[in-house]
């Protein structure tokens, strides 16, 4: 199974999910957030695919997908009302994890602040300092 870092109470991300990883993930999670895009390399699974097992076994599922580098402000308002809407905790992965962490530090930048969220992306592993004016201009620095 992959290795989920939190992020926050509510809120871990992971690399690559597999239907298989969904049964141990569901103790811990009720809500799968997926921001690969279908077919974004060979042999993934498909979100039709995931969504399925994972309401099976009662999870709640969002599809955001996300090129790599290529996170519009619809996305993050879309994570942004998926941690809202849906019940946590949540779990979000991507390929690596970097967009998933991504998109939930530019939902939180206004909130939290710039330095919070790059911090709580760092202790998890994450280096987003490439967005960090996005972050400041979000959190009105």
């Amino acid at each position: 199974m992959t290795t989920t870092k939190p992020l926050a109470d509510d809120l871990s991300v992971c690399s690559f999910v597999s239907p298989q990883d969904l049964p141990q993930l569901a103790g811990a999670f009720r809500t799968i957030v997926n921001a690969r895009p279908d077919a974004e390399e060979p042999g993934q699974p498909s979100s039709a695919e995931i969504e399925a097992t994972a309401r099976r076994l009662g999870l709640e599922y969002v599809h955001i997908p996300v090129v790599p580098g290529q996170i519009t402000d619809d996305q993050v308002a879309a994570f942004a009302k998926a941690l809202s809407d849906k019940p946590g905790p949540v779990l979000a992965y991507c390929k690596s994890g970097t967009r998933a962490a991504s998109l939930w530090a530019l939902s939180r930048a206004g909130e939290h602040g710039a330095e919070q969220v790059l911090a709580a992306a760092a202790k998890a592993g994450f280096d987003l300092e490439a967005l960090r004016p996005r972050l400041e201009a979000k959190a009105g620095a």
